[in-house]
């Protein structure tokens, strides 16, 4: 399990967390959201004991992290600029992993150089961006750690390694119980990935929940009404608060808190000539929920 306790890190004037507190559960896999700038790679830099936080803690298995072998020597840090020694190729790298990793496997690694395809004694440098990663990730699994920390690991990947590499620490999370925190400005990246989700924003974890928790407790449903009635039935959906509505012509759509199921009787008294509940998009949930607390989502998360 990892653990922060009010964790904040400045460089210099800029504060770059503060106060972030978090908890991820072994065999989990946590989906860290955020625009760039928001703090993402301090702080899985921070987890993975590269940097020292301000003030705060930051605990693994129940230990402290900084300056602690024994419990580094259980975490990777797949970086988004991974680095490799000048002129090595993937053999050269193997052998550096596990002069590193106590736990490291060459059976798993050479069953990934298959999987992945790669020139295990072609020089890395010459590799496109997306085989460093590929090299980078092949290389990070091998080490078999406890916790894997991935800071925008799937950028620069083909959609078909991308979802072999989601596969493979999938795998992870459910034969070895893992701990998983997976660090993204793409919310659709993480969306079929991850069981919890936080918001990180100007350094702040402003919120983190289960995904279906996320999903459950918000709805979008479109109904349309007699024309007659539309004046009526407007009046009448804002009394449940909702989070917005939208009318066009005779169609309405609304996004309210509620599942269908405490939501579909009342909706039913109504008599709607037409209603239904369509899933949202982890974009929309974010956007709702952000825009609920007063921030402008396009503003303040796109750029």
């Amino acid at each position: 399990m990892i653990r922060t306790e009010n964790v904040t890190k400045h460089f210099g004037k800029v504060r770059s967390l503060h106060e972030v507190s978090v908890t991820v559960e072994n065999g989990s896999i946590f989906g860290l959201i955020g625009s760039n700038g928001s703090g993402k790679s301090t702080l899985l830099r921070t987890l993975s004991g590269i940097y020292k936080p301000d003030s705060g803690e930051i605990y693994c298995c129940g230990e402290p992290v900084f300056e602690n072998t024994a419990i580094k020597e259980k975490i990777v840090y797949l970086s988004d600029d991974p680095y490799f020694l000048p002129s090595c190729n993937m053999a050269d790298m193997c052998e550096l992993y596990r002069s590193l990793y106590p736990g490291y496997s060459m059976e798993r690694y050479k069953q990934l150089v298959q999987k992945f395809g790669l020139e295990e004694r072609r020089k890395i440098q010459t590799f496109s961006k997306g085989m460093q990663k590929q090299v980078s990730v092949l290389l990070g699994l091998s080490c078999m750690p406890e916790y894997l920390l991935c800071d925008e690991t799937f950028d620069g990947l083909d959609p078909v390694m991308r979802q072999l590499v989601k596969h493979l620490i999938i795998d992870d999370v459910a034969e070895r119980n893992m701990c998983c925190v997976i660090a993204s400005h793409n919310l659709r990246e993480v969306e079929d990935i991850a069981d919890h989700i936080g918001l990180l924003h100007k350094g702040e974890l402003l919120f983190e929940r289960e995904l279906d928790d996320v999903r459950t407790n918000i709805s979008k449903i479109q109904l349309s009404f007699p024309k007659e009635r539309c004046d009526e039935m407007e009046a009448k959906l804002n009394e449940l608060q909702p989070l917005s509505i939208t009318r066009r012509g005779s169609l309405f759509t609304v996004i309210v808190r509620g599942s269908e199921e405490s939501l579909s009787g009342w909706i039913g008294e109504q008599r709607p000539q037409f209603c239904e509940f369509i899933p949202l998009t982890l974009d929309e949930v974010f956007i709702t929920e952000m825009e609920e607390r007063g921030y402008e989502f396009t503003k303040d998360f796109i750029g």
